[in-house]
């Protein structure tokens, strides 16, 4: 399976280096969405979250300070940039580091919230994101052993596929499942969500969503099925 037939024409390749970036119209779509809504967090304020105090009719208030609502914007800002940037990076390897980084700055997110149980929750999280980290790095090194490359489009070249690159490819799934804690990890993750910040909290949705999606089609390329 070729990057056409999933993502569109290839409209460009922006060398960096050992770096490639390409842009098909799936991917320049993506990128574009992460970065707007990257810039909408960038220029927004945080929302008064009210809770309902149990055995009363009464509202509690509970408001981001500007310390805290300085932190966590700008950890959104570094999230919302390394997921447009895991959208069109052409290389295995930048895609893993990229997925590693959102992983860590969706906890530092909601880390600086002072609250017990959302604390306890983002601690569980960095644990299985850690311990993702490594079929994640695992599957890439995979990944070159097997073709030789780590560059998607390289790989999309190829005419074959073995049993170690579907173990990679397995590898990936798990890895990128725990970072970005979708199920079977999502048990974790969803405490989290307890915590005021919109739209900070947002951009912890929108990652794992486009991430996800991207590593759909970096898995098809590897594998190639049809």
């Amino acid at each position: 399976m070729d990057i056409a037939t999933l993502g569109g024409q290839l409209l460009g390749q922006i060398p960096l280096g050992d770096i490639v970036l390409y842009l098909t119209p799936f991917n320049l779509f993506m990128f574009a969405g992460a970065l707007i809504f990257t810039t909408l967090i960038a220029i927004s304020r945080t929302e008064t979250q009210v809770e309902a105090e149990f055995g009363s009719l009464n509202d509690n208030e509970v408001k981001v300070g500007l310390k805290e609502f300085k932190i966590r914007r700008f950890l959104a800002v570094v999230c919302g940039l390394a997921t447009a940037g895991a959208m069109i990076t052409g290389d295995v390897f930048n895609f893993t580091l990229l997925v590693a980084l959102i992983g860590i700055v969706n906890i530092g997110i909601v880390s600086a919230v002072k609250q017990i149980d959302v604390l306890n929750a983002a601690f569980q999280y960095g644990l299985i994101a850690m311990i993702a980290s490594l079929p994640l790095f695992g599957g890439a090194a995979i990944i070159l052993a097997s073709t030789g490359t780590l560059s998607i489009l390289e790989i999309a070249q190829l005419s074959f596929t073995t049993p170690m690159m579907f173990f990679a490819s397995v590898l990936l799934i798990l890895g990128i499942a725990g970072e970005t804690g979708i199920a079977p990890f999502y048990a974790t993750k969803a405490e989290m969500f307890r915590t005021p910040g919109s739209p900070f909290i947002l951009i912890i949705h929108l990652s794992s969503l486009l991430v996800i999606v991207r590593a759909i089609e970096i898995l098809l390329i590897i594998n190639k099925p049809f």
